[in-house]
């Protein structure tokens, strides 16, 4: 059977239905490959090897039977570590949740495993989803499959680093400020961030209740359509999804651009912008306007203040959120103390890193007496301006455009000293977090080696129209001469 390093979804349910290789086959060679190539890459926590083998079987049988095969059938995915998986550890890539083991799968993990799809393992993150480059895991960083001295990104960086590594065909992340897109630009996969509320938070380990999302990742855009059409739609244990139907996704994939209105805001090429990533970008551009779509300069004018809005909201719901870990009813426990005041202390002091400690004190500060007004609230108010902005800008256009990342991947290391630079990495991704929008990040060329991204936003649960977009542009550039695939 092919490298497991290009395997599609199409490809592996192929070989299941055409009897070239069984699932239970794929399954071995996969731990096999992950064994080899993960090692240095870093990107699986926790295997589960059992879970998956009884999957396997259960999609051998069905071939045995010449049933139909349900759409990811014999798929190997890996998951997020925020995400819960019954009976496997879950560690949110923290010290405080080293031996936690869910009784309960996430939806999405439900969803996967009912469509076909076989999980492998967990992979790694940033501390419970809060960092930019996959160096705040309490088990090591992750490296770049592309340029093992650099970032995958963050905090999705090992589902990005596995699916770009070719270690799962396809993964599941999590994107509270730019956590799917920005790792994949970095790592030269698709990354998708779905309409908030299109996709179940159930089983999703908080960070930031109104920013968290679930979201695939792929080496191609149609296989994020199929992975999202497994986990999209509501749940009514999460009461924040969405009663809204989902459409085929993968339907809508080659449906015509000729005429669709992209917008590309006035900041967009703003200063601070790597200028080999802007020249891939106004590529990108190009590639649109030459298949038939209309480019239109659009304003958002409140974009300046997302990345203040952004982590005054954010650390404000983790600082809440994160106040359920106090050595008591489960997680990591200091055993020393002497009192109750001092367990608390000891405890989030030993089970939290440097990041996690920041922002829940930043988030303490900015909810705290004499603060709120000022802080939070303000950013309540920024929050609902950037969504005006956006309201009045789909409007004009059909869908959005911006480099996803301002730079390409950095070194390991390079910016953990400062951590008000490592916060502008998100700068392109964070608004969509904050209205609720969803946006897509495609492979648009290299800068140096290093692979860049070009981000596409749409309206609320218009996934459809951003994937349709984001296959043309893949198939396009796919055809395009080597020479012009800077």
């Amino acid at each position: 059977m092919t490298d497991p390093a290009v395997l599609t979804i199409d490809s592996v349910r192929s070989a299941m239905r055409n009897k070239q290789t069984t699932a239970a086959a794929l399954v071995e060679r996969f731990y096999a490959f992950i064994d080899d190539a993960d090692r240095q890459v870093n990107g699986y926590l926790t295997l589960c090897k059992e879970r998956a083998l009884a999957q396997a079987g259960k999609i051998d049988a069905l071939v045995d039977q010449g049933a139909e095969l349900p759409p990811l059938a014999g798929v190997p995915v890996a998951v997020k570590d925020v995400i819960s998986t019954a009976g496997v550890r879950t560690t949110c890539g923290s010290r405080m949740l080293e031996n936690y083991v869910p009784r309960y799968d996430a939806t999405a993990v439900q969803r996967l495993e009912k469509a076909g799809a076989i999980i492998l393992g967990k992979v790694n993150c940033d501390e419970f989803a809060m960092g930019s480059s996959n160096e705040n895991s309490a088990y090591g960083p992750v490296r770049n499959p592309r340029a093992l001295d650099r970032v995958p990104g963050g905090s999705s960086g090992g589902s990005a680093a596995v699916v770009a590594a070719g270690t799962a065909v396809v993964a599941l992340g999590s994107d509270t400020g730019g956590s799917i897109r920005q790792p994949a630009s970095f790592c030269g996969v698709v990354g998708l961030l779905p309409t908030y509320g299109r996709v179940s938070r159930f089983g999703l380990v908080a960070f930031a209740s109104s920013l968290d999302h679930i979201g695939p990742f792929s080496r191609t855009v149609k296989d994020s359509a199929q992975l999202l059409q497994a986990i999209a739609g509501r749940d009514p244990l999460d009461s924040t999804s969405a009663d809204v139907p989902v459409p085929d996704y993968v339907a809508a994939l080659d449906q015509p651009i000729r005429g669709l209105r992209i917008g590309v805001p006035s900041d967009a090429f703003a200063s601070g912008l790597d200028p080999r990533v802007e020249a891939r970008v106004r590529e990108a551009i190009e590639v649109f306007r030459r298949a038939g779509c209309e480019i239109v300069d659009i304003s958002l004018p409140n974009n300046q203040y997302a990345i203040a809005t952004y982590y005054i909201i954010a650390t404000a719901e983790a600082s809440a959120n994160l106040a359920r870990y106090d050595g008591v009813r489960y997680g990591f426990r200091n055993k020393d103390a002497a009192t109750l005041a001092e367990m608390y202390r000891r405890t989030r002091d030993q089970g939290f890193g440097a990041e996690v400690k920041r922002r829940i004190l930043l988030g303490t500060y900015v909810l705290s007496a004499g603060y709120y007004d000022a802080y939070y609230k303000q950013a309540q108010r920024a929050r609902a301006l950037l969504a005006a902005d956006y309201r009045k800008a789909f409007q004009q256009v059909d869908v959005i455009l911006t480099p996803t990342a301002p730079t390409p991947a950095f070194k390991l290391g390079e910016k953990t000293g400062n951590p008000l630079e490592m916060y502008l990495a998100d700068i392109y991704t964070v608004t969509a977090d904050l209205v609720g929008i969803p946006g897509i990040s495609v492979p648009c060329g290299d800068a140096d080696g290093l692979p860049v991204g070009v981000q596409l936003l749409g309206n609320y649960f218009a996934e459809a129209r951003l994937l349709q977009l984001a296959h043309h542009f893949e198939q396009l550039r796919a055809q395009a001469p080597a020479s012009a695939q800077a």
